[in-house]
């Protein structure tokens, strides 16, 4: 059958990274992406000199109508919906919560809580007409440690997709449908300057087990694994890729 799969975030970072191996691996793709035309459009170069067709879509996973939008576009173009990648995230500045904006933890929640339910939702029902597939929720590590003094919403935030995840997986599976997270690690993606360190990943996971950061690719190794028929006993899982955090 095949494999045309969803990835939120898709034009940078983890999500990039995912694009450019499930092409490898024989997925159509199309990704979301906030703003960042110009990542967008290099991503989708990328993926199609892969030999895959790839449909970028600027839009909002928080915003119902736009996740519809995205949705409709990958089906139209694509065709039937065999996976979905929920990756879109953000972190909003490190900070102490007494210290966070009001307007910054709505932001990490509706954007980490929110946009993975509506994504969900909307696969749920395609998968659903379509006999099955897969879903795989990109967490942290932030949601077993609660991040103190760096971003404990964002956090609690992942703590919930991890909920989502298992509590999806017992839904879905009569449907065929499995469900999985990946709780990423600290990984040399740009997330970090944007939350005011650009250093964080390399300086923390120089502490780790392993000794360094992670790599996107990493991640995406692990995502492509859940999404693959190798893993087609395997839902309801939280796996966690961190290098020892």
């Amino acid at each position: 059958m095949e494999r045309v799969t969803i990835i939120t975030g898709g034009g940078r970072g983890i999500g990039r990274a995912t694009a450019l191996r499930l092409a490898r691996d024989g997925h159509d793709i199309a990704f979301s992406y906030l703003s960042d035309d110009a990542a967008a459009e290099a991503t989708a170069a990328e993926v199609r000199d892969l030999g895959r067709r790839c449909v970028p879509v600027r839009m909002d996973t928080t915003d119902e109508a736009d996740v519809d939008r995205l949705f409709d576009t990958a089906i139209g173009e694509l065709g039937g919906l065999s996976g979905l990648v929920n990756n879109a995230g953000v972190t909003g500045p490190l900070t102490r919560l007494v210290d966070a904006d009001v307007a910054d933890i709505r932001r990490v929640v509706d954007v980490n809580v929110i946009g993975y339910l509506l994504c969900c939702r909307r696969a749920a029902k395609e998968l659903t007409a379509r006999g099955g597939g897969a879903i795989v929720n990109v967490s942290s590590g932030a949601a077993t440690l609660g991040s103190p003094n760096d971003y404990v919403h964002y956090a609690g935030a992942k703590a919930a997709v991890d909920s989502i995840t298992i509590g999806l997986s017992r839904e879905l599976g009569p449907a065929g449908i499995r469900v999985n997270s990946v709780q990423a690690g600290l990984i040399r993606t740009r997330i970090h300057a944007d939350m005011g360190d650009p250093e964080r990943a390399d300086k923390r996971g120089a502490l780790l087990a392993l000794g360094r950061a992670g790599e996107p690719e990493e991640i995406a190794a692990a995502i492509a694994w859940l999404l693959s028929d190798e893993a087609s006993y395997t839902t309801g899982a939280v796996l966690r890729v961190a290098g020892g955090l």
